[in-house]
């Protein structure tokens, strides 16, 4: 009986795995098809000063059009989509990191009745204030 090399073995496990990472990926996200459900959530930031709750929420590339901001009891819904990048032209797509498509973020807020006072998108951020009621 001849016995396996593990270094064999351990890069025969990787390259297996990467494949199998490679097609999840591929299943789970489809270039240029609309998914239904959202695909990413913006990071969020919350901060309190006395009575003004302030928010921002990274929506890099993100035209004003493009999402919709609702104010419903304690939670606040941002979503929208963001387009493929379509600025860049055609061409081979050698590293996407930065999150396409549908996206959704529902922010819990703190105890109290709100209201939206300000909405501000600035340097792809959207910069939420909101005042306290009660």
């Amino acid at each position: 009986m001849q016995r396996r090399d593990p270094r064999e073995w351990m890069l025969a496990e990787a390259v297996e795995l990467l494949q199998t990472a490679d097609r999840l990926q591929r299943q789970f996200f489809l270039i240029g098809q609309v998914a239904e459900s959202p695909c990413w959530e913006p990071p969020v930031d919350m901060y309190e000063n006395g009575r003004v709750l302030g928010l921002l929420i990274a929506l890099p590339g993100v035209a004003p059009e493009q999402f919709e901001v609702t104010l419903e009891q304690q939670t606040i819904m941002v979503r929208g989509e963001r387009a493929l990048g379509a600025s860049f032209g055609p061409g081979a797509i050698l590293r996407l990191e930065i999150p396409y498509g549908r996206f959704e973020r529902r922010i819990d807020l703190p105890e109290g009745d709100y209201r939206l006072v300000e909405m501000q998108l600035e340097n792809g951020c959207l910069r939420l204030h909101l005042e306290q009621l009660t």
